[in-house]
């Protein structure tokens, strides 16, 4: 209900109306007029005013009928998800993923584009609209792309009064210091950009769509070159929730450690991100060819060779063992009910190394705290940074109840 010391004028009473309409037909998957009429606690008259303009913008169809008790036919609705067009980028220090999805977020097309060295925003804004450009023309160019999210390794700038319309990015491993990123991502995607964290993108994917489903405080953890975590917290609404990101790959699991890209030591990304883990590999006489295939296709090839290569089994084990202990202090710090290990590395070391991090987990965690606690490994894949960064435009829509009017730039 709208609270009552609330000024309102005409259009936001509507704008509010319609997006509560629309945000519980959503959450519903369908509903008949009077159905909604009682989920959103608007009158009967004020739903149809605003169901009729929700059908006119194509944001609602008719879905068929059903009966009702001795009266006429109810008619159903629904969200034409089928028609909406959403993008998604998961921009990696690896690999830059970029997604097309629909209204429900079902993946329509994906692509990929590899940066090498070149971590420039310039470079990095030319592959990602390039990338857009590839995936939305694979698709019927009569329906418009409406909305692009971005999933950054780094923070954005949220602060009200500041040049956030050009979506400043903080991304100190990128070697970028308030980045205009979004406005120069808008600028070739033509569509609304909202930029997230990546940790907190990719919670978004899980608690959706994979292993955090029904959980109401899980730690998802993004393993890749960088490590990260968000603490994701469930509300009542299907779709609803909140995050915070941490800079949890920055927490220090020795103090005479080995040396970090972040300038400290004894950093937890220093000994399970995937360069440092391939980085103690050649250290203790590793195949140095290995590391010739890249990162990702390296790690994999490590992780492959650990039932045969002796010097590859002990990183498996001194990486399994470290990452428990950056769990345990995930469960007594936040107390969640799920952990996630998730991210590109997640999947590649996540099999082989589980059950060891859940011993070692158990043993330096409270009791009471690992009991309440489970740990499992991502379920929304390689392209789960992608698609939750896809959600951060359907949620725009969502919270106006109208499509966006012009390209414009969101630090959600």
């Amino acid at each position: 209900m709208i609270p009552e010391s609330t000024r309102w004028t005409t259009r936001a009473l509507r704008r509010y109306n319609r997006a509560a309409a629309l945000s519980r037909l959503y959450e519903q998957g369908s509903a008949s007029r009077q159905e909604l009429a009682a989920l959103t606690g608007l009158s009967s008259a004020t739903v149809t005013n605003v169901v009729t303009e929700l059908l006119a913008d194509g944001l609602v169809v008719e879905a068929g009928s059903v009966s009702s008790a001795g009266g006429r036919p109810r008619g159903i609705l629904r969200v034409c998800t089928e028609n909406l067009r959403f993008a998604g980028v998961d921009v990696g220090e690896t690999e830059i993923r970029v997604g097309l999805f629909d209204g429900a977020l079902n993946p329509l097309a994906m692509t990929s584009r590899q940066p090498g060295r070149d971590l420039s925003p310039a470079n990095v804004v030319g592959l990602v609209t390039d990338a857009i450009t590839e995936v939305t023309s694979s698709e019927d160019n009569r329906i418009p792309l409406l909305g692009v999210g971005v999933g950054v390794p780094g923070a954005v700038d949220e602060r009200p009064g500041t040049e956030t319309d050009d979506g400043l990015v903080y991304a100190p491993t990128l070697g970028w210091d308030a980045v205009p990123f979004g406005g120069m991502v808008a600028a070739g995607a033509h569509a609304p950009v909202h930029l997230e964290n990546c940790a907190r993108a990719l919670g978004q994917a899980e608690m959706w769509f994979g292993a955090g489903r029904g959980a109401d405080r899980a730690v998802v953890t993004l393993l890749g070159i960088g490590v990260g975590a968000a603490l994701m917290i469930s509300d009542a609404s299907p779709r609803g929730g909140s995050g915070l990101t941490s800079e949890w790959g920055h927490t220090v699991v020795n103090l005479d450690g080995r040396p970090c890209r972040c300038g400290s030591s004894g950093c937890l990304e220093a000994y399970v991100g995937a360069d440092a883990v391939l980085a103690r590999y050649l250290e203790e006489g590793g195949e140095p060819g290995l590391i010739r295939s890249g990162t990702q296709e390296g790690l994999r090839q490590l992780f492959h060779r650990a039932d045969t290569d002796e010097i590859a089994r002990s990183v498996v084990e001194q990486t399994a063992k470290v990452l428990g202990v950056g769990v345990a202090n995930l469960i007594n710090l936040l107390a969640p009910d799920r952990v996630v290990l998730a991210g590109w590395a997640g999947l590649v070391m996540g099999p082989a190394i589980l059950p060891q991090v859940r011993e070692v987990a158990r043993k330096h965690t409270l009791p009471h705290a690992y009991a309440a606690v489970s740990i499992s490994l991502g379920a929304s894949g390689a392209d789960g940074v992608a698609r939750g960064a896809a959600s951060l435009p359907v949620l725009a829509l969502l919270r106006s109840g109208s499509l966006p009017a012009e390209p414009s730039v969101e630090a959600s």
